[in-house]
């Protein structure tokens, strides 16, 4: 008897598979063209806020569906496949594993790669975006899709950090875009508001940098340390990646930036520090330096000397927990040697400027004319002061 059930049960699910690919096939020939869906792949640090933020906003962004591909069915991470599932948002799962979500009490909407399949734009939140790309992206590279991967996926697609290199995307060309690291985002910005300034001329002599990283991020149970690590140099001409990934991003530009950076790992779980060292060809006053700060929306200042203060603030007052500033810089830390060069501390917001990268990125994809008029219902989480 209890093997007929087994039987039936594999039978259903066999017919259950068969009903979503033929409904996901009529869907692909009647709406596709008219239908804007996006594709999260991944539910960890980054995929699960963006999920959940691109299902929040998903009217105000102009976007009709949002869909979410988990690969391991974890007890422990039902709950929140049910909370992204209560905000809209539809579970795909590999045809190997559908089975085991049911099981585990999560009902898949499509197998994974139908979701690839039916999506307008592909955000892979994994730590395998390239892997990716290569066994799948490709595969459905074209037909107006957009892929989007995350920092540490080196070479996927054009370099992009929201608000610094915007214009050097193209249309129809750029199909691929690597979302740089949260903190090649806060020195980008840096360098961006202080050494290119409103006219966007290059004035940097040179950009040094210490990325002082947490060492985990708080929904991460693993990779604490007990004391801080040093980090190594491994790369001859930049330092680290964060020193490279910010100079090929300003590339992208037509810049060809002096750019070092060294990174340690502090035993903390709130936020990365960065201290910073810019020199500068033609100086500018104090004065000018804030206000160059004071205007630049993607610059937070702040009067607070402790992450865990502006951890707090962002916990409390920001959009899933998340500051969307790409720095927070520490005003009482700032020091000028003559006026040419500037030195202080800043804060990178959790990974908030990835998300807003992210979100940027996907609103390009999808309305290349009014992508930043789409932004603005994330726009109250960006702060002057906190």
């Amino acid at each position: 008897m209890a093997k007929d059930n087994a039987h039936l049960t594999n039978y259903l699910l066999i017919v259950y598979s068969s009903c979503v690919r033929i409904r996901s096939a009529k869907f692909q020939v009647g709406d596709m063209a008219q239908k804007k869906i996006v594709h999260v792949v991944g539910t960890g640090t980054i995929g699960e806020p963006l999920i959940g933020i691109l299902s929040t906003f998903r009217e105000q962004f102009g976007i009709d569906e949002v869909t979410f591909h988990k690969r391991t069915p974890l007890i422990t991470d039902r709950s929140k496949v049910h909370v992204l599932g209560s905000k809209g948002a539809k579970l795909c799962v590999d045809k190997d594993r559908w089975h085991k979500f049911i099981d585990m009490g999560m009902e898949p909407t499509f197998e994974a790669e139908e979701a690839i399949e039916r999506a307008s734009v592909i955000i892979d939140c994994t730590p395998v975006g390239n892997e990716n790309k290569k066994r799948l992206y490709n595969k459905y590279a074209g037909n107006g899709r957009g892929f989007v991967a995350q920092g540490s996926e080196y070479g996927f697609g054009k370099m992009y950090a929201r608000g610094i290199n915007d214009k050097a995307l193209v249309k129809g060309k750029d199909d691929f875009i690597q979302v740089v690291s949260c903190n090649t985002h806060n020195l980008a910005v840096l360098i961006d508001t202080v050494a290119l300034g409103p006219e966007k001329e290059d004035n940097l002599d040179e950009g040094r940098f210490v990325c002082m990283r947490r060492a985990n991020d708080l929904s991460q149970e693993g990779e604490f340390i007990p004391a801080p690590e040093a980090g190594k140099h491994d790369d001859a001409e930049f330092g680290t990646h964060q020193g490279r990934d910010a100079h090929y991003l300003f590339k992208t530009l037509g810049l060809s930036l002096n750019i070092y950076s060294s990174a340690l790992k502090l035993n903390t779980q709130y936020m990365h520090t960065i201290h910073f060292n810019l020199k500068l060809r033609r100086g500018i006053n104090k004065d000018e330096l804030m206000r160059r700060f004071e205007s630049n929306g993607r610059v937070a200042l702040t009067n607070k000397k402790s992450s865990a203060s502006v951890f707090s603030f962002g916990r409390d007052h920001g959009l899933f927990g998340r500051i969307l500033n790409q720095t927070v810089i520490v005003t009482q830390s700032l020091a000028m040697r003559g006026d040419k060069e500037i030195i202080g501390t800043c804060f990178t917001p959790q990974d908030g400027n990835s998300l807003l990268s992210s979100l940027a990125a996907t609103l390009w994809f999808l309305y290349p004319d009014s992508y930043e008029q789409k932004l603005d219902p994330v726009r109250p989480y960006f702060f002057r002061e906190i």
